[in-house]
């Protein structure tokens, strides 16, 4: 198979195209809107003069305080919402810090295991000694690194002790949990109120 030899186009040939297309008549007539528009112009920029660009500082357009992505409230907010079962001034008192405990135990340093079972004997016994008011100490947690996928909240045994509190065997022994007062502990723990 041999290879074609390109010629360039000469000035003859161009005269002899410009001559047949005076005679040639299209086969259809194409209206002017069909034909396809010239392209656009666009301006032309030197080099030599860049456009300027603005200071920009990072950050500057973000909005401030975007959406918390909490599903689960506070602690603290569920047990202030919870249904109330004791009497109301006994509630009050109790939540301005006006009433002593009786008794009370401190899980911290302890895993989840021992906590559980520790908080179950100690609620267990302390009703059959007919205490109504004791203090169970979680303390705040320890800050750690969160570097999971899945957020986790800080104080696993503070999360985890009011659901303990209202699940089998203490939810027939416990009738009411509130955050203890400043001069109890504070969010480190929680006052329990016994049945009689």
């Amino acid at each position: 198979m041999s290879k074609r030899r390109s010629n360039p186009i000469t000035s003859e040939d161009l005269a002899l195209w410009e001559a047949v297309k005076q005679t040639a008549a299209p086969i259809h007539k194409i209206a002017p809107a069909a034909l396809p528009k010239p392209p656009r112009k666009f301006p032309t920029v030197s080099p030599s003069a860049p456009a300027a660009i603005p200071a920009f500082k990072l950050g500057q357009a973000a909005k401030t305080g975007g959406p918390a992505h909490k599903l689960q409230p506070a602690i603290a907010d569920r047990l202030t919402h919870a249904p109330l079962r004791m009497d109301h001034g006994a509630y009050k008192k109790l939540t301005r810090g006006k009433m002593a405990p009786e008794g009370r135990i401190d899980l911290h340093g302890m895993t989840l295991a021992e906590a559980h079972s520790a908080l179950i004997s100690y609620i267990l016994a302390a009703r059959s000694a007919g205490k109504r008011l004791v203090l169970v100490i979680t303390g705040k947690g320890k800050s750690g690194d969160d570097v999971g996928p899945i957020p986790r909240p800080r104080g696993v045994l503070r999360h985890q002790v009011p659901h303990w509190l209202h699940s089998a065997p203490l939810t027939h022994a416990v009738q009411q949990v509130t955050p203890a007062h400043a001069r109890h502990g504070g969010h480190g723990a929680y006052y329990v109120y016994l049945r009689k």
